[in-house]
């Protein structure tokens, strides 16, 4: 069996946080959030990183990342493109925004033939998220239905002081099997707990301790076929004038699950999530780095 993969979604250049936020230092060191994720994933195990990125930053991001990887990692580079669509379609007139998640990972086609692991780049997983994952990847069995996992976490461990949050909110069965899985915009944090934010109101509380997606997936090659196919099918779905749909790997998995053609493992960390979606959040990062560091988890230098 060939050795996982790991494939970091980095195209996004953080409209919210105001800048190319997947390259912004949280420590006095200069490493960012990804330099944390690729120590954690190569003492997990993992060899390979396939990098996400858009075209326009590849000189960018191959300096303040790419290159220092390569003395640590095998490299590759996959380029998420608006104007990357299956024969027959066009990008609407005026449309802008990426296609979504699903459609950055089909991105990575060309460079994974093999099990992988999909993380977001300006997400922080902790060790054992990718230690679960490996070994998911590493030791799965041959099953009748396509089966892939998910790394879960607690939605009040991944909710921002600074500003609204989507997080995938899930349901698992008795045996840690992924039942349901919705795409839910516009979580904040409320004196309960959680809840969806509407015009400055809470219209929907959330139970806090829910189980939630951060995006960190572990799948084999042949999801690639899956996610051709349906990207496929959300084109011709998508009305022309709705500039702003996404293809994302939630509403896909979902849909899947409902349909009986995917089964989905869900892993736990307990490690604690944190990320930078606001540049409020910045902070609070580059504190619990330090504290990381001040207990022993990652070293001062990660790459010496």
């Amino acid at each position: 069996m060939k050795k996982p993969v790991l494939v970091i979604m980095a195209a996004g250049m953080g409209s919210r946080y105001g800048g190319l936020k997947q390259i912004d230092p949280v420590d006095k060191e200069g490493h960012i959030i990804m330099d944390f994720s690729i120590f954690d994933a190569k003492r997990a195990g993992f060899e390979k990183v396939v990098f996400i990125i858009k075209k326009e930053n590849e000189a960018d991001f191959k300096e303040a990342v790419g290159n220092r990887m390569e003395k640590i990692m095998d490299v590759a580079y996959a380029y998420q493109d608006l104007h990357n669509l299956p024969e027959g379609f066009e990008v609407p007139e005026g449309r802008v925004k990426p296609w979504g998640t699903a459609h950055a990972v089909l991105s990575a086609i060309d460079e994974v033939d093999g099990p992988f692991a999909v993380i977001n780049a300006d997400d922080y997983y902790g060790k054992e998220a990718y230690r679960e994952a490996f070994e998911y990847l590493t030791k799965k069995s041959p099953t009748d239905i396509m089966q892939i996992c998910m790394v879960s976490f607690v939605l009040k461990n991944t909710l921002s002081d600074n500003g609204t949050v989507t997080r995938g909110i899930c349901r698992v069965s008795e045996n840690g099997m992924l039942t349901d899985i919705r795409e839910t915009h516009d979580i904040a944090r409320t004196e309960q707990g959680a809840g969806v934010l509407t015009d400055g109101r809470i219209v929907k509380e959330l139970d806090a301790d829910a189980t939630v997606s951060m995006n960190m997936w572990g799948m084999t090659s042949e999801f690639f076929e899956v996610l051709k196919s349906r990207f496929d099918s959300f084109l011709n779905k998508t009305e022309a004038e709705d500039l702003k749909a996404e293809y994302l790997l939630p509403t896909l998995i979902g849909e899947l699950l409902s349909e009986h053609q995917l089964e989905v493992r869900v892993l736990k960390s307990h490690d604690q999530w944190f990320g930078v979606t606001y540049q409020e959040d910045k902070a609070t990062v580059t504190e619990a780095i330090q504290r990381l560091i001040s207990r022993g988890i990652y070293p001062s230098r990660l790459f010496k």
